[in-house]
């Protein structure tokens, strides 16, 4: 798992990489949560995210935000932070020119970060959003939504509670031409502390499914 440093806006930008083993290897970025709360690329949720993508041969980067770890500068209250990820999103789109695929995978902040990228990526093919933080953020900004996707919640969250995250849900929904597949998982917290498991289960059962359709397609 080679360590990589790009360069970014503020600097220095610490990350891991997985190199897929074909050619035409689909990428998948993913963004850890919150800086100011502890969140990094180690960060489980995010190291299990990277690897549910690395074993079903993508290419897949992981990276510490602006201020984070051995990443320069300070945080930017998501401004900088979605200027990292797209820093992040040009380095591994131009490292595997002909990927099949591009994802986009963030949990708590980082899933709101990610949301934000989708938005100016249109070429963007699939979201994972873990535990989106849909009442502290200001998702309005997903009109129309370029992609289809999985939003992961637990069902025990009381930092974000489901009813929030569900709202966001039902807007997306009455869009034409994408899939929003909404996951509730019982008992599950904000940290998926107990549950890293239905984390692991249910968003790769989501990408057998979308890659196996694809492979029809």
């Amino acid at each position: 798992m080679p360590e990589v440093v790009l360069t970014g806006a503020a600097g220095r930008i610490e990350g891991r990489y997985a190199q897929g083993k074909t050619e035409n290897a689909p990428v998948a970025l993913i963004l850890h949560p919150h800086p100011k709360a502890g969140g990094q690329m180690n960060n489980p949720v995010a190291v299990q995210l990277y690897h549910l993508f690395m074993k079903r041969g993508f290419s897949v980067l992981r990276f510490n935000f602006r201020g984070v770890g051995r990443s320069q500068g300070e945080f930017d209250s998501g401004i900088g932070e979605l200027a990292d990820a797209a820093t992040a999103l040009d380095w591994l789109q131009s490292t595997n020119p002909a990927a099949s695929q591009c994802w986009v995978a963030g949990y708590d902040f980082g899933a709101w970060v990610g949301m934000q990228l989708l938005m100016r990526r249109p070429e963007t093919d699939g979201f994972i959003s873990v535990s989106p933080p849909t009442n502290m953020y200001d998702f309005s900004f997903l009109a129309p939504c370029p992609a289809s996707g999985l939003i992961l919640q637990g069902s025990a969250d009381t930092v974000t509670p489901p009813v929030e995250v569900e709202r966001v849900v039902s807007k997306l929904r009455t869009q034409k031409g994408i899939v929003i597949d909404y996951d509730l998982v019982d008992q599950a917290n904000h940290f998926w502390t107990e549950q890293l498991v239905e984390v692991e289960t249910r968003v790769g059962a989501y990408l057998d499914k979308r890659m196996a359709a694809s492979a029809e397609a």
